[in-house]
C-alpha cells in the first residue's frame, strides 16, 4: 500500500510532463537545434491537443539533413503541409518567439 502512495503521485507527476518531452524530442528528430525545440517545446505543449501533438510528430524525420540546413522555414513549411491551421498558428507563434529570444 506504501509503494502505490509513493509510486502514484510520481506517475501523475511524470505525465504532466511527458508531452512537453516528447515535442522537443520530436522536433530535434525534425531537425531543430536543440534550444530552439526546448524553447518551442515549452510554449506549445499546453497549446496543443494530443491529436495535434501526434499529428506534429508525425512529420517526416530530417535528421539525414545536416542540422545547419534545416530552416525554421523549412520546418514550418512541412507544419503547414499538416493542413491544421491551429498547429500551424501556434508553432509559427513559438518559433518568431524562440527565434527573437535565442
Amino acid at each position: 500500500m506504501k509503494f502505490l502512495a509513493v509510486i502514484i503521485p510520481l506517475l501523475m507527476v511524470a505525465g504532466c510532463a511527458t508531452p512537453e518531452t516528447q515535442l522537443r524530442s520530436g522536433l530535434v528528430n525534425a531537425g531543430l537545434s536543440q534550444p530552439m525545440a526546448g524553447c518551442m517545446a515549452k510554449q506549445m505543449a499546453n497549446r496543443l491537443s494530443l491529436i495535434q501533438l501526434r499529428r506534429l510528430g508525425s512529420l517526416g524525420n530530417f535528421k539525414d539533413e545536416s542540422i545547419r540546413d534545416m530552416s525554421v522555414e523549412r520546418f514550418l513549411r512541412n507544419v503547414r503541409a499538416l493542413r491544421d491551421p491551429e498547429v500551424l498558428t501556434i508553432t509559427t507563434k513559438a518559433a518568431l518567439s524562440c527565434a527573437i529570444e535565442i
